[in-house]
């Protein structure tokens, strides 16, 4: 994220704290995977909080981020998408979540066979990671996550990722080199739009 380890602190802290009031309100196991979307990016920031305090590098913290960012988030977002919504959209969610997938191994086989590095530039983190065929990958990144919630049919889904299509595209225009820590953190805020989610979910519920 932007600006410093007290900032990560103090955003993943807020955002664990929706993930587990999302969490809490969950009458249905299959929005389990979703509403914990929340939880997982508040660690995440809780995470990267550690990475400034080491100052970067290539240590567990960076290596714990990379995995979470990457391979993670890639597989988990797609799946609980289809969890969370009627089986009559699960076949236009079939590419988002092949893709996925796909995505997540190539990019878990990268990070545990190539070095991660975190560097700490002014205000921001960047992280360097011998990815293969990176555009090719970071398409098939988005496809997977930012697509599957633009196709859940869902409209809070939806929402989430319109806010995150939009944050890919101010991220990547003011931050090219740290793109992928600022999107995470600017996915974090937007997790609030899961407890929106949640709380229609519970309030329908039997």
């Amino acid at each position: 994220m932007c600006w410093s380890a007290t900032a990560d602190l103090v955003a993943g802290a807020g955002i664990v704290g929706v993930g587990v009031a999302c969490v809490a309100r969950v009458r249905r196991v299959g929005d389990l995977p979703m509403a914990s979307v929340p939880l997982l990016l508040g660690a995440h920031q809780l995470v990267e909080a550690r990475v400034w305090q080491v100052g970067g590098g290539t240590g567990p913290a960076t290596v714990v981020w990379a995995v979470i960012a990457l391979p993670f988030l890639a597989a988990w977002v797609p799946l609980a998408v289809v969890c969370a919504v009627p089986r009559r959209a699960w076949g236009r969610l079939a590419v988002p979540v092949v893709c996925g997938v796909v995505t997540a191994c190539v990019m878990a086989y990268a990070i545990a066979t190539r070095p991660v590095r975190a560097e700490i530039r002014g205000h921001t983190v960047g992280y360097v990671l011998g990815l293969p065929h990176t555009e090719v990958l970071i398409a098939g990144y988005l496809l997977a996550t930012v697509g599957a919630l633009l196709l859940s049919g869902d409209r809070w889904l939806f929402g989430f990722g319109v806010l995150a299509a939009v944050g890919v595209l101010v991220c990547w225009a003011l931050w090219r080199l740290e793109f992928a820590s600022t999107w995470c953190a600017f996915a974090a805020v937007c997790s609030l739009v899961v407890f929106g989610w949640v709380r229609g979910r519970s309030a329908y519920s039997p």
